[in-house]
């Protein structure tokens, strides 16, 4: 991997990553699929990730997003794979910016990362996206459920897929009274509000005119170099992480970690303490 990753480096950083998120029924991978479709209607080649809950008996993903997505099997600008979360919240699987790194040094234009639709604990698509795209549908829940789950913080787009259901134009409101809310500086992106109705492909164009017009103000105002340190330093600390939980199991340290957790579970010690020593270790 390490050797992938420092070979891929020089050619990384041109794609335009989009993220896709919101909570599970709103359509993310019948919407993920029109896009695609409008993306290669302008001539753009796309990658998807697609991340999909782990099967509980082998651990690998159930491919649902590759069933939804088979209008594509055949176009050679199309790249997708599904990818396992394993558990690991946030709505990401653990190596997906690796996978991003590979598909954006590939040459793809687009790559658009689908998450795997987890509610309440999907907000780190944020933090790996350029930009991010907030779903939602009527009936799945009212404005306040939008704010609890976090994706007020979060969204660059917000779109009501299934628009032409009932309730749709409610939604829209809510979501534009929260969204008032925001104390926004002059300059700032303010995200706006589309309705789409992805079974049909309505309002996909919109969609991806808003999507270029954020990327260029990411450009003018300096914003995506910030956010891709950002993301470069996230994973920079979970991967020195990573390394360390491993040096510990070679270096026999599981033995003496066993021996802390027992000292802090008998009251002799405090967890504080506990880590300086296995750090000192």
């Amino acid at each position: 991997m390490r050797e992938v990753m420092a070979a891929l480096a020089p050619y990384a950083g041109n794609a335009i990553v989009v993220g896709i998120t919101g909570s599970p029924g709103v359509g993310k991978s019948t919407t993920t699929n029109a896009l695609v479709a409008e993306l290669r209607s302008g001539g753009r080649r796309v990658g998807v990730l697609a991340v999909d809950p782990s099967s509980p008996f082998s651990g690998g993903a159930l491919l649902g997003d590759r069933v939804r997505m088979s209008d594509h099997a055949t176009d050679r600008g199309v790249f997708i794979r599904s990818m396992a979360s394993r558990g690991h919240l946030g709505g990401l699987a653990w190596t997906t910016p690796q996978a991003l790194r590979v598909l954006d040094a590939a040459g793809f234009d687009v790559v658009v990362i689908e998450t795997v639709g987890v509610g309440q604990s999907e907000v780190e698509i944020a933090a790996l996206a350029d930009t991010t795209v907030v779903l939602l549908a009527p009936g799945m829940g009212d404005g306040i459920q939008a704010a609890k789950a976090g994706i007020l913080e979060i969204g660059d787009l917000y779109v009501i897929n299934k628009a032409d259901r009932e309730g749709a134009d409610a939604v829209r409101r809510d979501l534009r009274g929260m969204l008032a809310l925001a104390d926004r500086r002059e300059g700032e992106w303010r995200p706006p509000i589309l309705k789409t109705v992805a079974q049909t492909g309505t309002g996909l164009a919109e969609v991806v005119a808003a999507i270029d017009e954020h990327h260029d103000w990411l450009v003018r105002t300096g914003e995506l170099a910030r956010r891709r340190t950002r993301r470069a330093r996230e994973e920079i600390e979970a991967i020195a992480l990573d390394t360390l939980r491993a040096r510990w199991g070679e270096v026999g340290t599981s033995a003496e970690l066993d021996t802390l957790a027992a000292a802090v579970a008998l009251g002799e010690s405090d967890p504080y303490a506990a880590a300086d020593k296995l750090l000192r270790s």
